[in-house]
């Protein structure tokens, strides 16, 4: 054997060993995620509960989102039940593709070791752990963002043409997971025009985004037939309002994704970019960056205008992961890995199981310290609001927000799909509630009104009979819970 044919058999074995770490922590950091959703510890945010009522009727377009989070979550609630687990079981599984496809890109680009830690250090990211605990679009979206980037990576190498169509076809199912995916689509075109030697792969990238926008056309067509509500409500959500600056909204923003990448990482990344073109003097540094870099800037463009939440961005930490862990590794400072993924880990355990910790040495969490405030007393609330309907045979539900009908809707057994949103306030639809909602068919019937608000006289005004006030109070830590009035309300007149 010869000394080269010596190397290159170290090289794959030492590639192959951070194949397997690789593979054998981001399943474990999955399963343990696996296993916490299994113990129930926290119930369903609204918006999860939204995506399930979706999920009960499959279509090609919903108010504020495309249509694939409500798909995923009917194959699942198909084959396993409408659990909890049932409905968020994607989220750590699509994290989990994301995390080995990442391992893929970082070793096309890069090698075995940069590849390895940015997988782990992706799968373990407080962004990434939020994510994969809640079912959202953007766990299907960064699934879908990394594979177009890494069959992006293959087809510019030449030698098959069919990663193009892979690029069309990953892109446009991240359209349909969420229109951020465009972000995408930009970067492309950005980093191909930007430098003269890419020009030549324009075209072909120009009929993968056509595949793109074909494979998203469904959700288009939808939007067509409904007022383009789905971008009408994005367009809302980053509407201008107020002062033309918001400095505040700005650092906000800003200070979150420390908390969102992690504060040494996000540290690098700015540390990085105070080197200017230098650090992306490297072709693949520059195309990772480029995939990255321009969706930060939008983000905290918008915030600096109007207002952005924090995983708006995040997009950006797919591509800028690689690039990061490369440009620490390629200065000695691995040590900021290792301690970047030692934190990560132990908050994500402490945060998580901070209410048990506390109650375990006889604390009781206020709410406002609890990060998972917002995802508990639904199931209770629902019990509570079940009974009250048992009392009430023939009452349909009435709700005044979307997130209480949300909840309701799948706490409240058996569920009330006969249920109504108020929307006897506007002209226009402001959620999937809405659009589905045919009022007129209750004229005259009977509702037990849940209301997050005292001030319902614009509810009660449209009604015959009115019945006595009850007061719900769902604890959520320290004094601290939600508050509601209950009213049974008789002969409803319409809206107008």
């Amino acid at each position: 054997m010869t000394a080269g044919e010596e190397t290159a058999g170290l090289n794959a074995a030492a590639a192959e060993r951070y194949w397997r770490t690789t593979l054998f922590a981001v399943f474990a950091v999955t399963a343990a995620r696996l296993m916490w959703l299994a113990l129930g510890k926290a119930d369903l945010y609204p918006d999860e509960a939204q995506y399930w009522a979706w999920s009960l009727h499959p279509a090609f377009g919903y108010y504020s989102k495309p249509p694939l989070v409500a798909w995923l979550i009917a194959l699942t609630t198909g084959m396993f039940g409408e659990s909890e687990l049932a409905i968020r079981l994607w989220a750590p599984l699509l994290h989990f593709a994301t995390a080995l496809t990442l391992y893929g890109l970082a070793r096309r680009l890069y090698d075995a070791r940069i590849a390895a830690w940015s997988a782990v250090i992706y799968a373990t990211l407080p962004g990434v752990t939020a994510s994969a605990l809640i079912m959202s679009t953007d766990a299907p979206l960064l699934l879908c963002w990394t594979v177009a980037l890494y069959a992006f990576v293959r087809a510019r190498e030449g030698a098959d043409r069919r990663w193009w169509l892979a690029v069309g076809g990953a892109a446009g199912l991240g359209l349909l997971a969420k229109f951020a995916m465009a972000y995408w689509l930009f970067s492309g075109l950005l980093f191909l025009a930007g430098a003269r030697d890419e020009h030549r792969h324009l075209p072909r990238y120009l009929a993968a985004c056509a595949l793109a926008l074909l494979v998203y056309a469904p959700n288009f067509v939808w939007n067509l037939a409904h007022g383009f509500a789905s971008y009408r409500h994005t367009a809302d959500n980053a509407a201008l309002a107020g002062p033309l600056f918001h400095a505040g909204s700005f650092f906000d923003f800003f200070g979150s994704q420390f908390g969102v990448f992690g504060p040494l990482l996000f540290a690098a990344l700015l540390a990085l970019l105070l080197q200017g073109r230098h650090a992306f003097a490297e072709r693949r540094a520059a195309l990772v960056a480029c995939f990255a870099l321009p969706t930060l800037a939008m983000m905290l463009a918008v915030s600096f205008l109007s207002h952005a939440e924090p995983n708006w961005a995040a997009p950006t930490y797919v591509s800028a992961t690689v690039l990061v862990v490369a440009w620490l590794m390629a200065r000695g400072m691995k040590a900021v890995l290792t301690a970047s993924l030692v934190l990560h880990i132990g908050a994500a355990a402490v945060l998580l199981e901070l209410r048990d910790l506390a109650q375990a040495v006889g604390y009781d969490l206020p709410a406002k310290h609890d990060p998972l405030h917002r995802l508990r007393g639904w199931h209770q609330l629902g019990g509570i609001v079940a009974r009250l309907l048992r009392e009430h045979p023939g009452a349909h539900l009435l709700v005044e927000n979307r997130e209480d009908m949300a909840a309701l809707l799948y706490y409240v057994h058996p569920h009330p799909f006969d249920a109504l949103k108020w929307n006897g306030d506007d002209v226009k639809p402001n959620d999937q509630f809405d659009i589905d909602a045919a009022p007129a068919r209750y004229i005259g019937q009977d509702f037990l009104m849940v209301s997050s608000t005292s001030d319902v006289k614009r509810i009660t005004s449209r009604f015959a009979s009115l019945g006595p006030v009850q007061h719900i109070f769902i604890p959520l830590g320290g004094g601290e819970g939600r508050e509601y009035l209950v009213q049974l309300l008789g002969g409803f007149k319409g809206y107008r």
